[in-house]
């Protein structure tokens, strides 16, 4: 599918409530979305016979730690028909970031944002079974935030870095 007809396709049934478009390397369309338009626009583009995206291959958290929106939830959709792809990007804040469930339209979004959850603190509103899946039950925090510590260590930031690679085993070589 041709990534012009994709776009025009978007704008022309949602309008504003696409953000922006980018256009990848490969020729992906990515659409930058609010969480109040993800079931919208992905019910649109599995349901539409000519779009035919019905396959939800990965959704992953991001974190920008210091950019607003703080996170970001990415969601690559592939349509087996057309063989093409197109990448949803859904920025939330940093306060409490919360997407809705896409576990009614596709079934591997279950774990997918388990995962999510459990390393960023990311809610997905009507999700089933919002349960951590990889780190234990009475784990605090949530690991993959660029704000957590890594191994009780200060976060080395590009303004102390210097100051903190100085007490590092390799410092004194």
């Amino acid at each position: 599918m041709d990534s012009t007809l994709l776009t025009t396709r978007l704008h022309e049934q949602f309008g504003d409530r696409i953000q922006r478009f980018d256009t990848h390397r490969s020729g992906e369309v990515v659409a930058y979305i609010g969480a109040d338009a993800l079931i919208d626009v992905c019910t649109f583009l599995r349901d539409e016979s000519d779009l035919d995206f019905n396959f939800l291959e990965n959704l992953c958290g991001v974190d920008y730690l210091g950019r607003t929106p703080r996170f970001e939830v990415v969601y690559h959709l592939l349509s087996m028909k057309n063989r093409s792809r197109v990448c949803l990007k859904v920025g939330l804040d940093a306060v409490n970031p919360t997407a809705p469930t896409l576990t009614g339209m596709w079934q591997t979004a279950n774990y997918q944002e388990r995962e999510a959850y459990d390393m960023f603190g990311i809610t997905f509103t009507g999700h089933p079974s919002l349960d951590r899946i990889l780190m234990p039950e009475d784990w605090i925090g949530f690991p993959q935030r660029k704000d957590t510590p890594l191994g009780y260590e200060e976060v080395a930031f590009s303004i102390n870095e210097a100051q903190i690679n100085a007490h590092k085993p390799f410092a004194q070589e």
